[in-house]
Formats: structure tokens, C-alpha cells, sequence
């Protein structure tokens, strides 16, 4: 038995990481410390101030636990990683992991090439960015190589100098083609210099020499290549265009504000390389609920620049945060260089910042009417089903659908709502094993009693800790079954959860005449439904769905039938060569469509068995 009072006084006065967690053992919180000893009993003591969140996480520890460092640093760095480890529940997180692109320009190579890079790494290469736009990017790499004509294949120059021919890429002129000594490493390498020039924002030199080649073009009556040139033109002038000036010292630095209100945080960073507004980007911060501004911040700027390969000289925050002088030698220590937080007050770094905040406050507003007008939709409408069935919870709906063809293939789906959304990881295709013959009623009780008897055995195992919870596709039981049809569909299912003591309530989704919607079969009793409600339409999205996802299954077995059942008619065409054929055809039409010749180029197929395939289909 853990006894928190006794463990309080065992702790030391040194810095370290603690670890909070819960009955269950789950890790509910990872902090660091200073000094362990004063950090973790100040959880303990009344009245403090901390606001009900931690009030409300402090009253379900079960235990903690703490790891020593050396130094505050060491804590800094290992908080990170149990957190981008362990996501707890009470920590404030980035909400996602993004990676952003980089143009990579490989300096180290005797033909430089300009690649696109999802990372950074120290290999005597030459880096660009972080940039927001993958397709701008991509845009801008491509523009670099038609201007300097830079290689893009991966031959090892000048050791593959003169193997094999010279690439589609040298024939469009848009590669000078190094690959067959075309141009001297010298030249080349001049070419790349210029790359780089541009890269770092030197435009005004390659305008006038594409403006001059274009009007020397035209004047010599070459309109295809004053036609290249203009395009070039146009398309580094764009490139140019989109580059803000946004400070005179052209240092790296990233401009990071916050918006928040009593639900959700973002965050905004603006990107500046060189002096220039490279491009921006927006973040969502989790379990941000009642944290005070100043340790949002602090938490991002720790879980971002720990996952991202670039660190620019200087941040600008929006306010002051604490640990500012440990973040900045662990910021420079990842960095190779010094890096410097500040929260500039006034002049242009001022405006940036507010610049920064305003884009963050129209994202937390945008979103929020979004985020709104979403929830209608799934949790408003999950909500009103609730109300009209007279039940207080309605999270988790599962639909069930028959799907034949005259008894052919009969197969079953289960489609899965949870918060009025579609969780499409717990869908799941039944097979009918024990009925033939088109009788959806047998069918369904066949699926209902297979799903139901195999979540009972799930929930069995995960008591007894056989099974893992991740594992468990089965284990969730829903708050109330969607069966597509009336009193009928909804008896079977019935029928089922009686025979297996399980009480779940069930409806059914009611068609009128033309198949449309109509209401919902409850208690013994048709309940109509506004059709302009958010309820009525997401009953509608899950009927649609269950019935899309039968039969999905079940065309997919059928046409599988019907390829198996026409290639084994035809003489000497065994498992192999059926294989075979659909590798090479991909279809039984075009096995159909194929001559002679296309058939005996099979080396699985002999001409005689050609032949005979050949023939099968044109009797």
C-alpha cells in the first residue's frame, strides 16, 4: 500500500522528474523540479490556489513516483520525453506532431542537387526553411531546377559519368546533364552557387538576366524560347512576391503568441529566415483548460522545438514564461549555437508579436464557430436521439445490415457512431457462416449473437488480464443498437441480447415506400422525427452507412466468386496459372480483351493452354 504522507518525507531535495498517477496506474502528470522535495509536496497542501484542475487531478493520485537528475537541464530534457511519450491526461499538449519541409541543397556532393527534406541533418548539405507549404516547396525546387538546369537524378557523379544515356530531363532542357560531362564541375557548380544566391532571396539578378533573355529571344524571332523565358520570369517573380520583408538584421527567429479562452488554446508562430516572413503556422494546445497563459506557452516552446530539426538564433514571445535561462542552454545546446528568448515591448519585433496574437485570436474564433456547428452535428445530434428515445446517454451507437443477392454471399456489417461521429476502426464485416438462402432475419441474428458472444468473451479475458484493452475490438458494448428496419429487425436483435442477458436498448431505423427515412421503431412504437433536425440526419448518415458497407463486403466477395468461378471452367488454367493471369490482366475483362500473342508472353502459360483461353472466351 502506497502511503503518500510517508513517501512525502522520503523525498530529495535535488532536481528531478515526478510522475503522478492513478488508481489504475495510469501516469496522470509529468512535471520537473527544481528542487523535488518543496515541488511535489506543494501538491499536498490546502488551500494553495491552484486552480480546480490540478485540485481535481491532485484528488486522483493513487501514487507517484520521481526520477533524479544531475541538473535541471537533465529534468528538462526527460520531462519532454515521458510527456511526447506518455501524453498524459493533465499535462498541457502539442496537439499534433508535425514535420515541416526543408529544401535541401547538397553541398557536399561534387553535382549538388536541391531535394525536398522532411528533416535536418548534419551531413554537409545546405538547408532551407522550415517552410509551412509542402506544394509551395515543391513549386520553388522545381522553378530552381528549370532556371539552373541542376541534376535530380541519384547517379553517383562523376563516378557514373557516361553509364547509360542522358534523362528526358536533359532532352526538355532542364538539366544541363553533368551525368554525360555535358558541363564542367566549375560550371556547374556556379549554377548551384546562384541556386543558393536565389534561395537566400537574391531575385533582382535573375528578373534582369530572364527579362533580357526574353526580349533578345523575341527580337530574334525565337518565340518558344522567349515563351520559356517569360514563364521563368513570371514564376520567380511570384516566388519573390510572396517573401515579406519583416526585419532589417536578417537573422533567423520565430515570432510565437498565444490565444486562449476557457476551453482551447492556440498557438501562432511566424517563421522568419533571413529576415524574411518564410511562412507561418498554427497550433492547437490540449488539456489547456483553466492553465494560466504563461505555462501554455511554456509548454509549447519545450514539446515544439524538442521534435523540430531547426532552431532559429532568437524567439520573440508574447509574455514572459518561466524557466526562461534553463530553456535558453537547452535550446542552444540543440541548437550548436546560441539561441536567445525574448519578449520584445516595443518597435517592430513588438508589432510582429501582436501581428502573431491577432492571427491567433481569428483562428480560436474561426474554429470555435466550426467546432459549433460540428458538434450540432454529431454531439447535438446524438443528443436529441438520446432525448427522443428517453435515454441520458447516447455516445456509442452500433447499426447492423444484411447485404445478398437471392441468398448469394450472404454477409453482415457493423457500423460504429461514437459522439456522433463514425469511428470506422471499430467497423466490422460479418461472413454468414450457418444461412443459405436470403433470410436476413437468420442472418442478423447470426451476426448479433457472434458480435455479443465475442465481446463477452473479451471482457472475460480483460478481467482475467489476458487480453490487452488496445486489443479489444469487441469489448465496447454500445449505448443503443441501430438496426435498419422495423419492429421485425429490432425483435431479432432483441430476441439475441435476452438469450445472452445483456441489456442494451434497441431501435429500428424506419423506411417509408420509397425507401427514404422515415422515423425511429421504439418501445413497441413508431416515434416520428423532425426531418429537419440534426438528429434525423445523422440516423440517415448511419443507415446509409451500414447499408454502403454491406454491400461494399459484399460486391468484393462476390466479384472474387465470379473471377474464381469463369477461370476455373477453362481446361488446364489451375490455381498458378490463375494467379498469374490476374497479376498480368488485373480483371476478366481484360483476360477477355487479350490476343493471342498478349496470353503466350505468360511463362506460366504454355501456347496450347493460351490457346485454350483464348478460345473460351469467343465461343
Amino acid at each position: 500500500m502506497f502511503d503518500i504522507q510517508e513517501e512525502l518525507k522520503k523525498l530529495p531535495k535535488c532536481p528531478g522528474v515526478y510522475i503522478m498517477r492513478d488508481e489504475a496506474d495510469t501516469i496522470m502528470y509529468v512535471g520537473k523540479a527544481v528542487n523535488l522535495h518543496s515541488r511535489v509536496r506543494s501538491y499536498f497542501r490546502q488551500n494553495i490556489g491552484r486552480g480546480p484542475q490540478i485540485d481535481k487531478m491532485v484528488s486522483l493520485i493513487s501514487r507517484f513516483e520521481y526520477i533524479v537528475t544531475d541538473s535541471e537541464l537533465e529534468a528538462l530534457v526527460l520531462e519532454n520525453n515521458l510527456i511526447k511519450e506518455h501524453r498524459p491526461k493533465y499535462n498541457t499538449l502539442l496537439k499534433d506532431d508535425k514535420t515541416y519541409p526543408y529544401i535541401k541543397v547538397t553541398v557536399g556532393e561534387e553535382y549538388p542537387r536541391v531535394l525536398f527534406s522532411r528533416q535536418m541533418k548534419k551531413d554537409r548539405s545546405r538547408y532551407f526553411g522550415p517552410y509551412s507549404n509542402a506544394a509551395a516547396v515543391k513549386d520553388t525546387i522545381e522553378l530552381l531546377n528549370k532556371l539552373y538546369q541542376l541534376r535530380t537524378c541519384n547517379r553517383n557523379l562523376p563516378k557514373d559519368c557516361g553509364n547509360g544515356r542522358a534523362c528526358l530531363n536533359y532532352h526538355i532542357r532542364q538539366c544541363s546533364a553533368p551525368c554525360q560531362g555535358n558541363i564542367p564541375q566549375d560550371a556547374y557548380r556556379e549554377q548551384v552557387k546562384r541556386a543558393l544566391d536565389f534561395l537566400n532571396g537574391s531575385y533582382q539578378e535573375i528578373l534582369k538576366e530572364l527579362e533580357q533573355k526574353m526580349k533578345q529571344a523575341s527580337e530574334e524571332m525565337e518565340y518558344e524560347e522567349a515563351i520559356r523565358y517569360r514563364d521563368l520570369y513570371n514564376s520567380v517573380k511570384q516566388v519573390a512576391q510572396k517573401q515579406k520583408i519583416t526585419d532589417s538584421d536578417g537573422e533567423d527567429k520565430d515570432i510565437i503568441a498565444l490565444a486562449c479562452d476557457d476551453r482551447d488554446a492556440v498557438v501562432q508562430v511566424f517563421f522568419i529566415r533571413g529576415g524574411k516572413l518564410m511562412g507561418r503556422e498554427h497550433f492547437y494546445m490540449t488539456h489547456a483548460a483553466q492553465t494560466p497563459r504563461p505555462q501554455i506557452l511554456l509548454d509549447f516552446v519545450k514539446q515544439f522545438y524538442a521534435g523540430t530539426p531547426f532552431i532559429p538564433r532568437e524567439l520573440m514571445l508574447q509574455e514572459e514564461i518561466d524557466d526562461t535561462q534553463i530553456l535558453e542552454q537547452w535550446l542552444t545546446r540543440r541548437r550548436g549555437g546560441r539561441v536567445y528568448i525574448k519578449v520584445p515591448k516595443i518597435g517592430t519585433k513588438e508589432k510582429l508579436v501582436e501581428l502573431a496574437a491577432k492571427n491567433a485570436r481569428l483562428v480560436l474564433e474561426q474554429d470555435k464557430e466550426r467546432i459549433r456547428r460540428e458538434e450540432g452535428r454529431t454531439i447535438g445530434a446524438a443528443k436529441e436521439i438520446g432525448k427522443l428515445l428517453g435515454l441520458e446517454n447516447v455516445n456509442r451507437m452500433e447499426a447492423y445490415d444484411i447485404s445478398n443477392i437471392s441468398g448469394f454471399a450472404n454477409v453482415g456489417s457493423m457500423v460504429v457512431y461514437e459522439k456522433g461521429k463514425p469511428k470506422r476502426s471499430d467497423y466490422r464485416k460479418f461472413r454468414i457462416k450457418t444461412v443459405s438462402g436470403p433470410d436476413d432475419y437468420a442472418c442478423m441474428k447470426e451476426v448479433l449473437t457472434r458480435r455479443f458472444l465475442h465481446g463477452m468473451e473479451e471482457q472475460r479475458q480483460l478481467e482475467d488480464k489476458e487480453l490487452d484493452q488496445e486489443f479489444g475490438s469487441f469489448t465496447k458494448f454500445p449505448d443503443v443498437i441501430m438496426m435498419d428496419g422495423g419492429k421485425g429487425q429490432v425483435n431479432i436483435a432483441l430476441g439475441v441480447l435476452k438469450e445472452l442477458h445483456i441489456h442494451i436498448p434497441v431501435c429500428g431505423m424506419v423506411k417509408d415506400d420509397n425507401h427514404r427515412t422515415r422515423g425511429l421503431y421504439y418501445d413497441n412504437r413508431e416515434i416520428p422525427i423532425d426531418r429537419n433536425s440534426e438528429g434525423f440526419k445523422l440516423i440517415t448518415r448511419i443507415q446509409d452507412e451500414a447499408h454502403r458497407f454491406a454491400i461494399e463486403y459484399h460486391r468484393s466477395l462476390r466479384s472474387k466468386s465470379q473471377v474464381k468461378s469463369v477461370l476455373e471452367e477453362i481446361p488446364g488454367v489451375g490455381p498458378a496459372r490463375r494467379k498469374a493471369l490476374m497479376r498480368q490482366f488485373k480483371s476478366i475483362e481484360e483476360i477477355r480483351a487479350a490476343d493471342m500473342e498478349a496470353l503466350s508472353r505468360l511463362e506460366e502459360i504454355p501456347p496450347n493452354v493460351a490457346e485454350d483461353i483464348y478460345n473460351f472466351f469467343r465461343k
